[in-house]
């Protein structure tokens, strides 16, 4: 029996209740795989919900079931196609505004504004991603990739999107709600989260990352704001606006993608040229943070980052990144020669493992990253057992046996240490000291 390692320590963070996290399948197929056979039954919620596949907490308007017991049980016995299922699933409320009530506004941005909700098919919470339509330019881009997307990756550490909505006006998204972000999370935690929970967001991060690896999705916009938590301590990732479906590994893509802070320094330095290991970068990044309680590279801009970068990891050779001084960019800036500093310093809290598997991350070479998939293999997460290791993709580790229930809060580990203002470049960096021969000031 594995061991009871798959517990979140409760941290005294404040979460409101979950909603619909339990995904619904979003099967399209023509032809139903369930045959219910029904000729001497009534037929009930459950055997809809099945032929439909929906959510087994939906609650089906009265006049609904009567209609399907007029038209008789025959038609369960025959293929679904997909105009039909459409129809029904409008019939039942999807797709419409007035299934769903907001109750307060949690965001807004460029093009769209989110909503906590209430559907009243399920009486669960949601939260609706009202999108704005321009006459002229009709729905952002990023909104089409990420309802193109999202229908087809159905994992328990995705966000599941339950519902679209489509008016004149703008475009509703539906997705589960979970009650607070990464970010949220460690601000509430004081910026200490326990050890052990570190190790459980990191693999549900790369868990649900893997799995878009798996069918060529690069995510492209990891950060802490773009990983949902609910009280169960389930980790989703979430935002596929800037996505992409990777069919031909050597397609070139746009450099502008990725918050600056977890953007890589291949891609910084100009790089179009890239596949899964852009996000690999990222997940780094985010290791550190929760690790740490602080970013690890927060740059303002592109050179002021890459400074960043090269002062923890050594300013790059031909040794250590093959092809680097033939980079425009890279020689143009005229970085100082700096040398690689000690993980370790700087994640007092981390174990070896943790400080060898962080290593890992931060490659210069994107090809030289470790896949998502490989990561969890690592003997970093070998006390939470082989189970989770092998669960179904759509069950989480909270499911199963493997729960995520409620332990007794350990008191908090110390703050790593503070940053120090650099003399020779005037900004705060994470190094124990200056380089210089004199000693920076606290």
């Amino acid at each position: 029996m594995d061991p009871p390692f798959c517990k979140i320590v409760h941290e005294d963070v404040k979460m409101s209740s979950d909603g619909e996290s339990d995904p619904a399948s979003s099967s399209d197929d023509v032809h139903s795989p369930v045959r219910v056979r029904l000729r001497n039954k009534k037929i009930s919620t459950e055997d809809i919900n099945k032929r439909l596949s929906l959510p087994a907490d939906i609650r089906l308007p009265d006049d609904y079931l009567e209609k399907f017991n007029v038209i008789g049980p025959a038609l369960f016995e025959q293929p679904i196609s997909r105009r039909l299922r459409r129809v029904s699933l409008s019939e039942i409320g999807f797709g419409k505004l007035e299934t769903y009530i907001k109750l307060d506004k949690l965001g807004e941005g460029t093009y769209a504004t989110v909503y906590k909700g209430r559907s009243k098919l399920t009486e669960n919470l949601v939260a609706l991603k009202e999108i704005r339509l321009e006459h002229e330019e009709g729905a952002p881009c990023t909104a089409i990739r990420e309802v193109s997307l999202l229908k087809d990756l159905k994992h328990a550490n995705i966000v599941t999107l339950h519902d679209i909505i489509h008016t004149q006006k703008s475009l509703t998204l539906v997705f589960e709600y979970l009650d607070k972000d990464l970010k949220q999370y460690l601000d509430d935690c004081g910026n200490v989260i326990h050890v052990h929970n570190v190790k459980l967001f990191l693999f549900q991060l790369l868990r649900g990352l893997s799995y878009c690896h798996r069918r060529k999705v690069l995510h492209r916009d990891l950060k802490p704001q773009n990983l949902l938590i609910n009280e169960r301590g389930e980790l989703k990732l979430a935002d596929f606006g800037l996505a992409r479906a990777k069919s031909i590994p050597t397609k070139t893509y746009s450099n502008e993608v990725v918050t600056l802070w977890y953007r890589p320094p291949d891609i910084l330095l100009g790089s179009t040229d890239y596949s899964t290991h852009i996000d690999m970068w990222g997940v780094g990044c985010i290791f550190y943070e929760m690790a740490t309680g602080r970013p690890l590279f927060p740059g303002s801009m592109v050179e002021e980052e890459l400074h960043f970068i090269f002062k923890l990891l050594g300013t790059p050779t031909e040794q250590t990144w093959p092809g680097i001084t033939s980079n425009e960019e890279f020689v143009a800036l005229n970085y100082p020669q700096y040398k690689a500093e000690r993980l370790s310093n700087h994640t007092p809290r981390l174990c070896s493992e943790g400080v060898e598997l962080l290593s890992r991350f931060l490659q210069f070479e994107g090809k030289k990253r470790i896949s998502a998939e490989e990561s969890m293999k690592q003997s970093y997460f070998s006390d939470l057992g082989t189970r989770v290791m092998s669960l179904p993709d759509s069950k989480s580790l909270a499911a199963g046996g493997v729960t995520l229930a409620s332990a007794l809060r350990a008191p908090r580990a110390p703050r790593a240490p503070r940053p120090r203002l650099c003399c020779s470049f005037r900004c705060w960096i994470y190094t124990p000291a200056c380089r210089r021969s004199h000693v920076c000031p606290n």
